[in-house]
This record gives C-alpha cells, sequence and structure tokens, in this order.
C-alpha cells in the first residue's frame, strides 16, 4: 500500500486553519482610498500630498490605529476629471474604500466628491481649494484644508498690513492687477481676489484670463504693462509660470511684486526652474515648511519625519498640510469608532482643535457644509533659494523684501 504523504496534507490542514484568520484581520482593516494626480502636469503635486497623508497613516498605525483596527492606504490616479470619477468609483467598490481622501485640484475634487457623495461614502479633501467643492450640500464631504474666499482675504490684508508699508506706500494708491489660468481652481481664486479688493477698496486696474501660448502671455503682458501695474496677482498651473518669467524678461518689464497662487509658486521645482528671477516672488498658499514655531509648533517634527521616510526633505509644504489635514480626519474616524457615515459626520463637527493645534499651524472647526473654517493660507516668499513665511507676524520667520530679482 503506498504511503501517504503527510506534509502536503498538513500543509493543506493549516492553510485552511489559516484562511478564516486571514479573512478576519483583512475584514477588521479600514481600508482608504487616496485619489491624487499620480501622472500627468499635477503628479509632483500629486506625490507630495500623497506623502503627507501616507506618514499620517503610518503615524496612525504605529499607535494602534483608529478604533482599534489598521488602516490600509490604497491608491488612487486621477489625471482628469474622467479619470477621477473613474478611480474614486473603483476604490470604493473593487477595492472597499470605506474613506476617500484627496485630490489636490479643484476640477478633480470636484467629480471625485459628487461620486463619493452618491455612494454615501465619506470624503476628505485635504487640498483643492474651489469653494464650490463644499457648496454643494454634500453630507460625506470635508475640506480640511484652506479655500479660494480665504486666498482672497489674506491676499488683501497683506497687501494692507505688509506689502503697501513695505513698498512704502499707501494700499489703496498701488495699482493691482489679476492675470490667471482658466482652470476652476485659476478661476475660484481671481474671483475671491476681486471681491475682496473690491470690498476693501483696493484699485483692481485690470483682471486678464490668460491662455499660456506665447502670443496670449505676450498680449497679457502689453496690457499689464500699458495700465502700470504695480502689483500683479497670478494664479498658475507649474508649466505656465515659466513662460511667463520668460516673457517678462523678453519685454524687459515686470511689475514691483508679482504675488503668486496656487500650489506651483510653492514649489522648489518651480524656483530651480526660473532661477534668480524667482527672488522675491510672493506666494499666497499653504503653510511653507520654514515656518514660526509658535505659528505651526509641529511642523519641524513632520519634517524630520519625513526625511526619515523619504530620505530627502520634504519638497513643498503640500506634504505637511496634507498631513495635518489627514492627522484630524484619522482622530475623527477614531472618535466615530469606525466609518459610518452619519457617526463620522458628527464626529468631523464636533471636533474643536484651536489655531495652532496642528503641524500646518491651522485650527480645526467645520461649519454644516463640511469646511473647516479655521484653515488660512499664508503669504511666503522666496529668499535665497527657499520660501519662507513672511506674514502674518506670527508665521513670519523673515521680513518682507520689497524687491524681485537678484539685481
Amino acid at each position: 500500500m503506498r504511503a501517504i504523504r503527510r506534509r502536503p496534507l498538513l500543509a493543506g490542514l493549516a492553510g485552511a486553519v489559516m484562511a478564516p484568520a486571514v479573512a478576519r484581520a483583512q475584514a477588521q482593516e479600514i481600508r482608504l482610498g487616496a485619489l491624487f494626480p499620480f501622472s500627468g502636469g499635477l503628479a509632483l503635486l500629486g506625490d507630495e500630498s500623497f506623502r503627507g497623508l501616507e506618514l499620517a497613516v503610518e503615524e496612525r498605525n504605529a499607535a494602534g490605529g483608529a478604533a482599534g483596527r489598521p488602516l490600509r492606504l490604497i491608491r488612487g490616479d486621477a489625471s482628469d476629471q474622467a479619470q477621477a470619477t473613474a478611480e474614486v468609483r473603483r476604490l470604493m467598490t473593487a477595492e472597499r474604500a470605506a474613506v476617500v481622501f484627496g485630490t489636490a485640484a479643484s476640477s478633480l475634487s470636484v467629480a471625485a466628491t459628487q461620486a463619493a457623495e452618491l455612494q454615501a461614502v465619506p470624503y476628505f479633501e485635504l487640498g483643492a481649494v474651489a469653494d464650490a467643492v463644499t457648496e454643494r450640500g454634500f453630507r460625506s464631504v470635508f475640506r480640511t484644508g484652506p479655500r479660494a474666499s480665504g486666498y482672497g482675504m489674506v491676499t488683501a490684508t497683506a497687501i494692507e498690513q505688509a506689502i503697501a508699508p513695505a513698498l512704502g506706500a499707501e494700499a489703496r494708491a498701488l495699482r493691482i492687477a489679476i492675470l490667471h489660468e482658466e482652470s476652476m481652481d485659476g478661476q475660484a481664486i481671481a474671483q475671491a481676489q476681486e471681491t475682496e479688493l473690491r470690498a476693501r477698496g483696493l484699485q483692481l486696474i485690470e483682471r486678464i484670463a490668460a491662455a499660456t501660448r506665447p502670443a496670449d502671455l505676450a498680449a497679457a503682458l502689453q496690457r499689464l504693462r500699458a495700465a502700470n501695474a504695480e502689483i500683479l496677482l497670478h494664479t498658475a498651473i507649474r508649466s505656465d509660470i515659466a513662460p511667463f518669467f520668460r516673457t517678462m524678461e523678453e519685454a524687459a518689464w515686470r511689475p514691483r511684486l508679482v504675488i503668486g497662487a496656487g500650489a506651483a509658486y510653492a514649489l522648489a521645482d518651480t524656483a530651480r526652474a526660473i532661477g534668480p528671477a524667482f527672488e522675491g516672488v510672493l506666494s499666497v498658499e499653504v503653510t511653507p515648511l520654514a515656518v514660526g514655531d509658535r505659528f505651526a509648533p509641529g511642523a519641524q517634527a513632520f519634517q524630520e519625519a519625513y526625511k526619515r521616510r523619504h530620505g530627502a526633505d520634504p519638497r513643498s509644504g503640500h506634504s505637511l498640510v496634507n498631513y495635518a489635514g489627514a492627522i484630524v480626519a484619522l482622530d475623527a474616524i477614531h472618535r466615530a469608532g469606525g466609518t459610518d457615515r452619519e457617526r463620522l459626520h458628527a464626529a468631523v463637527l464636533a471636533t474643536d482643535i484651536p489655531d495652532g493645534g496642528t503641524a500646518a499651524g491651522w485650527g480645526a472647526r467645520f461649519d454644516e457644509k463640511g469646511q473647516n473654517i479655521r484653515a488660512l493660507p499664508v503669504l511666503s516668499q522666496w529668499q535665497d533659494g527657499r520660501i519662507a513665511a513672511v506674514f502674518p507676524a506670527l508665521a513670519a520667520v523673515a521680513p518682507l523684501r520689497p524687491r524681485m530679482g537678484t539685481g
């Protein structure tokens, strides 16, 4: 009689015993979708934003997870609106993501959050700024960072309280122009800036929506020059900024100061691409890495953790603010005891973190629309190759310099 081979049999029995345990472990984990533009023109911003979320999840897992359950991140690529919708649906169905985080750009966020709301899946927007993200009456959508109207407020306040004094001018005498790209982010920020400038009686002489072709940029620059613009508010994506500065150089004209808005103006890669002409450029954007300890007491610890994880310094403050926002969101999941939509909604609205209570320097308090009303951008300036906070005073690590360039 043939001997029975026991080893395969025992292995099979062991596998049968282990399978339910593995299934239970997998069932216990909370699956989180991470929807960012990992490809295309916004890939650098998407990857840097994801790194902040990833660090927050790793930190939470090291502390025992949320509601006693481990967290698992599942990536989804969203390079355009159609892909954002398709990927968020995949994350919610095939990948069984119970909560989704994203998304860096407003057009992507508006598309993805609509799909999430239809499925009653909670969605935490960590970076997109258009007010519309949280203005549609959705119950499942929360934004941890600032909205476009906050960009308008900080821009106008900085002109009045920091920029005009640095230039030795009266704020209402300064000739201010807006140049913006035509994406949802560009239009939202430009509109918020225009509304706030006009409400304060500041002198807005031009608002131009410009395409990126050289002829369009040259025509826009001619209008700005003819209008004698002194302060230019420029909202642009990364690929548009270098051509704009090149066009200014070719025209041998520039305003007294450029105040950029949008993520690209805060990226180290943008500054390296443009070189010395970027010195002195201002940016109204999320909290930079060079920021006052009293304003953002957790920023330095985040940077150290980032460097240990990636072997290099953060590429912009976007990883910092995505980390800070994710920490707030994960704490809400923990307090809710999981991802049930109604319990999580209540936990988010019960959040009450004072200013200075997150690594980004913001507090956290959400209105009924899901917007963190304590999140505001910061005015920073490129000085000696780094971007440093210059306003408000509590955030500032350097005085505002009243000129651009190195000459």
